[in-house]
């Protein structure tokens, strides 16, 4: 039997520059209300967001170089702490309870700390001599 509004659609890929992609559970944060960051007033998944901003590309959408993506329920539901994964290493789930260490918590996931590449700079001479000097 044919069903011609069932037509098969090609499959597509879509890149990311995704490095790492930590998972957290929603209803574990939502339970939780906060707890993370300076103040104890964000979520887990804006925390490490704001805490890895520095170093790494974090933010929306495909072009980051780090993802931290809620997810469903992991079925673990620890009571008062948030239930967090790094997706490359899904044999470690951690249980976070609310005022971590977000450096420990980056380690413990296994988020490697990478350091944004400094600006690099030309020295252009001044002179004429002094440039004909750096060219020999």
């Amino acid at each position: 039997m044919e069903r011609p509004h069932l037509r098969t659609m090609p499959l597509k890929t879509a890149k990311t520059r995704w490095r790492e992609v930590v998972l957290v559970c929603r209803k574990c944060q939502k339970k939780l209300d906060g707890g993370f960051g300076p103040d104890g007033d964000q979520s887990l998944k804006k925390a490490l967001k704001r805490y890895l901003k520095p170093e790494m590309k974090v933010g929306k959408g495909r072009k980051a170089d780090l993802a931290v993506i809620e997810t469903g329920c992991f079925d673990i539901c620890p009571k008062g702490a948030v239930v967090a994964v790094n997706a490359a290493r899904p044999e470690t789930v951690l249980i976070v309870p609310p005022g971590i260490d977000l450096l420990e918590l980056r380690q413990k996931l296994g988020v490697p700390e990478r350091r944004r590449p400094a600006d690099t700079f030309e020295i252009v001479a001044r002179d004429p001599v002094d440039a004909a000097r750096r060219k020999a």
